[in-house]
């Protein structure tokens, strides 16, 4: 780990707030905990952070259309591209539920909406802080994140399954040169807390210049639609 560099990764969790994984400049990682998406910007201003990756679309396509990044996501892991979720039109986030949004976006599924409230409040978060804020928080996916450091090492099982967080833990480990620390947040599950240390990496090696990125599209606002890897 480069050790002029701090970054935050982060996992939303169910019922709101983020699990946030945060590799310091000594290149250990450590266990935090944000309320809401403002009080995420807040904890990567107090610690100057380099970079924050997030599990959660940034940018939003049109109606009917379907970002690049999500299909160039879901080639990637094969088997387990369910895993990536299309990402809702802007339009959808005006709404209040599922029912008063299927006719606006039809093919969106319940499951996707689910994540509507999440991709709203970072929306206004970010759009808050103005276009810069691009440069250093961007997008993106824990699972397309593990099967990069998993390629020709080990065909990874489902992530709820115990081989799969075992898997994952020690591809985290690996990269990290460390063990995991065992405190996470109270209110994170194990997957939380596994997936927040893959989106530190995936900053990691974009405050380093060295992440790839998958797709290259702005949508109507001028916000990137890309998954960083």
């Amino acid at each position: 780990m480069d050790s002029a560099l701090l970054v935050l990764g982060a996992d939303g969790c169910k019922g709101g707030g983020w699990a946030v994984a945060m590799i310091d400049g000594e290149g250990e990682l450590s266990w935090h905990w944000a309320a809401d998406t403002p009080g995420l910007l807040e904890l990567a201003d107090e610690y100057d952070a380099d970079a924050v990756a997030l599990d959660v679309p940034i940018g939003l396509p049109a109606l009917g259309a379907v970002r690049a990044c999500d299909r160039l996501a879901r080639a990637r892991l094969a088997a387990r591209r369910s895993s990536v979720f299309a990402a809702p039109p802007r339009e959808v986030l005006a709404c209040g539920s599922y029912a008063e949004a299927r006719p606006i976006a039809p093919s969106l599924s319940a499951q996707a909406f689910g994540l509507v409230p999440r991709i709203r409040e970072v929306d206004h978060a970010l759009r808050a802080r103005g276009p810069a804020v691009h440069d250093t928080v961007v997008e993106c996916h824990p699972e397309v994140a593990f099967a990069a450091m998993a390629a020709g090492v080990v065909a990874l099982a489902p992530k709820t399954s115990a081989a799969g967080a075992l898997q994952r833990i020690a591809l985290l480990e690996d990269a990290l040169d460390a063990p995991l620390p065992t405190d996470p947040p109270a209110l994170a599950t194990l997957d939380d807390a596994l997936d927040a240390a893959a989106c530190a990496l995936v900053a990691s090696r974009w405050a380093r210049g060295e992440a790839e990125v998958l797709g290259d599209e702005t949508d109507a606002l001028g916000t990137p639609m890309r998954i960083v890897v």
